[in-house]
């Protein structure tokens, strides 16, 4: 099992170069790429310049660190058709970029709209079905995840989109900071885990608040969290303990299912991403505290 650090916060503090000693320096080995807006930017066509590419290298020898994944936000659910075409374009430019990388594993949200949903259910198998002949031929996992405010928020409900496909390279990333939308509040966290079973190959680690209880979050006017036009999702990425998950059920699952040992046909070992984004200012004894926390419950370190 690989434990990586989501990079997104430090990305937007510092160049490549200082980002990368900084995950060595907190004691990873691994580094889970969301988006930067130099290599594979949110919505938009990768980049990633041959300069980009050769100071990313450099570093990475430099430290010691591999990329453990990828992560792409494209709109390859739509709504709209011209926005599924370009994400097709953008997935395909990225799995180039993986492969020269050398990198394994690409994890995504569905990406839709969760008031057309019938459309972007029909787009997003439409764009998988175009771009899953690549990752077969490339030998790339994308994994997906459902996410606040998408078309589809449940876990039971995004795990049978995965799963209706059979592929090994099709698997499924469950994130505890959503995980109150999985299950529209209950947090149920070993009922969603055990029903992605051997699809399960990736889980994002993070607190959060269940915003389905009274006055855990408060938006002005109240009208905005209803479903409608206007409609809004809340939710945090926090430090273990700081919200409402409950860990000691969701480590405890993790063992009986035996996910740290976990290996995959494509794309290799199991990944666990720290994926804290909340309060940058104490991310210096945030992530070493998070990566202890991951070694001693699913590793026995």
């Amino acid at each position: 099992m690989k434990i990586a650090f989501d990079v997104d916060v430090l990305a937007k503090q510092m160049d490549i170069r200082r980002m990368v000693h900084q995950v060595a320096d907190w004691g990873y080995r691994y580094i889970e790429q969301s988006p930067h807006p130099r290599i594979n930017p949110f919505y938009k066509h990768p980049l990633f310049s041959k300069e980009c590419e050769d100071e990313y290298k450099s570093v990475l020898n430099e430290t010691g660190l591999e990329l453990s994944s990828l992560i792409a936000v494209y709109r390859w659910s739509g709504p709209a058709e011209e926005q599924r075409i370009m994400a097709v374009k953008n997935w395909k430019r990225l799995m180039e970029i993986a492969v020269n990388l050398g990198v394994q594993v690409i994890n995504t949200e569905l990406s839709g709209d969760p008031n057309q949903q019938e459309i972007c259910n029909g787009m997003w198998f439409r764009s998988v079905e175009e771009i899953l002949p690549v990752a077969e031929r490339e030998g790339i996992r994308i994994e997906v995840q459902s996410h606040p405010y998408d078309f589809c928020e449940l876990n039971n409900e995004c795990c049978d989109l995965v799963k209706s496909f059979r592929s090994d390279n099709l698997k499924y990333v469950y994130a505890t900071a959503h995980g109150f939308f999985y299950d529209q509040g209950k947090g149920d966290h070993r009922s969603m885990l055990q029903y992605a079973g051997d699809d399960l190959s990736h889980v994002l680690i993070a607190d959060t608040f269940n915003q389905a209880m009274d006055c855990r979050y408060i938006v002005n006017p109240p009208w905005l969290n209803g479903r409608g036009s206007q409609d809004v999702t809340v939710h945090q990425h926090l430090g273990l303990g700081e919200g409402d998950v409950n860990f000691e059920e969701i480590f405890e699952t993790l063992r009986e299912t035996n996910f740290a040992g976990r290996s995959f046909a494509v794309g290799g070992e199991s990944i666990v991403g720290v994926s804290l984004f909340g309060f940058p200012e104490k991310m210096n004894r945030q992530a070493p505290e998070t990566r202890e926390r991951i070694e001693k419950e699913l590793l026995s370190r």
